[in-house]
């Protein structure tokens, strides 16, 4: 599955909130993940990774094409 289509999936299923502060975001977001189960935050843990080592790689292979500019 590309990072597109798994872009478009987790949009989807996206629970979102507007707070009024700081405080009251990171009481939602506490409130969020003990919603979830130990799997499901698991998954989404190792989702984040994924995406972010994808990224890294990408910057690292478009690094060398960069610097030739």
């Amino acid at each position: 599955m590309s990072m597109e289509e798994r872009s478009r999936l987790r949009a989807k299923r996206m629970v979102t909130n507007r707070a009024r502060s700081h405080d009251e975001a990171e009481m939602w977001d506490l409130d969020f993940w003990l919603s979830q189960t130990p799997q499901e935050r698991l998954s989404a843990l190792v989702a984040i990774r994924r995406d972010v080592e994808m990224v890294r790689r990408a910057r690292e292979k478009a690094r060398p094409a960069q610097e030739e500019d």
